[in-house]
């Protein structure tokens, strides 16, 4: 039951409000600004019916006292005196809502139900911002290795801080969860976190996707639509697969990095926006401003400070903590009780390449939860081309070769190819797109044109 202060001068208004709402909340009096302000110092409460006049005191002065105190709680304003000037005035102080007296009690009754509500869904948007809080922030990244703890103890220097990171490291390793511990860990965690893959969208429309769009703007734009920097306004946006981006929208983002501004396509309008960005890429930065496809200027703008993630490979005693929490994670999803794993099964996963860094490991784990029968992982339980030996060798050589026959279309030959040498990376795309010798962008087209 929500606990409701009534703060009126008149104890007959109080005393009949009591006697309506006693049922539904657990109501409280006081009788002067100074004791309703007492009250609430000394006790929680959801929400306080205020009198606009109080005496000698004034009702909204008492409204703002309580919001700088309580910005949470639900104050709806009582007035016998109702004007237009003096109800924008209480909406601008922070009530939730205006009420004129004599007091409809219909409409009193159906106000606090839509106040309850409110505070029942904000309690909710709480709880689980703090969930996303306990798994994104720096204790939900896993690694014992002296690597992964220079890291964890970046990530906690920086969480507080608004520079600009720079997350640099292989695909898989991890980089948006470094990302999102940096924004969950620190000041803008109750505001916006927005990601984007750069590589996974058209060249064409990236700019609307980061910057937003004027209605009539381009063919299709029915209508106006907020890019991701003003969605993530107050927050933190990351952009992935920065190096990815053409360079004519470098220029543009420089801006905006520099400027705090954004121009929406087809607006003539800048915007100011308040955005923490981190940024990220696979590739090495310094080969990409030697190759001229990268702005230098924009690099050391996004390059305040640098992270970088090592491959899973140059750090095997991290491997046993990972293998239980993704045992772990794939029991909970299962149904199922958490598996052991013997030691010669342990000791293949550690010794295991990893091309495809975390994410690799996590789908090999997933693999083998799937068709586990027992209660502990063996080294026969596990994918053929994680086994030690001969075996895995045959396995691997008869996974190189994809069929093709006589008379077959090039374009599906092309397919098969691309998918099969994206399975053999582990879904690792740049690898798959430096070997094929294409663009990673093209390789984002062509998977896209095969769903």
């Amino acid at each position: 039951m929500h606990q409701l202060l009534i703060i009126d001068d008149e104890p007959a208004i109080c005393a009949s409000l009591t006697f309506a709402l006693e049922d539904s909340f657990q109501v409280s009096e006081a009788h002067s600004a100074e004791e309703g302000l007492q009250a609430i110092r000394n006790r929680e409460f959801d929400i306080v019916l205020l009198d606009l006049k109080l005496g000698l005191d004034d009702g909204i002065e008492t409204l703002k006292q309580i919001k700088a105190e309580k910005p949470r709680m639900v104050v709806i304003i009582m007035t016998a005196f109702g004007s237009i000037q003096s109800s924008v005035a209480a909406m601008r102080a922070g009530a939730f809502y205006y009420l004129t007296k004599p007091i409809n009690m219909d409409e009193l009754q159906m106000l606090l139900g839509k106040a309850a509500d409110y505070l029942n869904l904000e309690s909710k948007v709480q709880y689980l911002n703090n969930k996303l809080t306990e798994i994104y922030e720096v204790g939900g990244i896993i690694g014992q290795s002296a690597a992964m703890q220079r890291v964890v103890a970046q990530i906690e220097k920086l969480c507080n801080v608004g520079a600009n990171v720079l997350i640099t490291g292989e695909s898989g390793t991890g980089k948006e969860l470094v990302a999102k511990a940096l924004h969950f860990g620190g000041t803008r965690k109750n505001e916006a976190f927005e990601a984007i893959n750069c590589a996974a969208i058209p060249l064409e429309l990236l700019e609307s996707e980061l910057f937003g769009h004027e209605k009539g703007a381009f063919s299709g734009a029915i209508q106006r639509r907020k890019g991701l920097f003003e969605l993530a306004n107050g927050g933190t946006i990351f952009l992935d697969e920065i190096g990815e981006m053409d360079l004519k929208l470098q220029a543009k983002l420089l801006r905006v990095v520099q400027d705090k501004e954004i121009l929406p396509v087809g607006s003539e309008q800048r915007k100011k926006v308040d955005v923490r960005i981190l940024a990220a890429t696979n590739r090495d930065p310094q080969q990409l401003l030697r190759e001229g496809k990268f702005r230098e200027d924009l690099f050391f703008r996004l390059n305040v400070v640098n992270i970088h993630l090592p491959a899973l490979r140059e750090r095997p005693e991290d491997i046993p903590p990972l293998v239980r929490f993704f045992f772990e994670k794939y029991s909970r999803k299962m149904g199922r009780s958490i598996p052991r794993i013997d030691e010669a099964a342990l000791a293949a996963l550690k010794q295991h390449p990893y091309q495809g860094n975390v994410r690799e490991l996590e789908n090999i784990i997933e693999k083998t939860m799937v068709f586990l029968s027992g209660e502990e992982v063996r080294l026969d339980d596990l994918p053929m081309e994680v086994r030690p030996g001969p075996l895995s060798n045959r396995a691997t050589q008869a996974g190189e070769l994809i069929q093709v026959r006589i008379g077959q279309d090039l374009d599906t030959i092309q397919k098969n190819v691309i998918l099969a040498t994206l399975n053999h990376f582990q879904g690792n795309k740049l690898k798959t797109a430096e070997v094929l010798k294409i663009s990673e962008r093209k390789l984002w087209y062509k998977l896209k044109e095969y769903e």
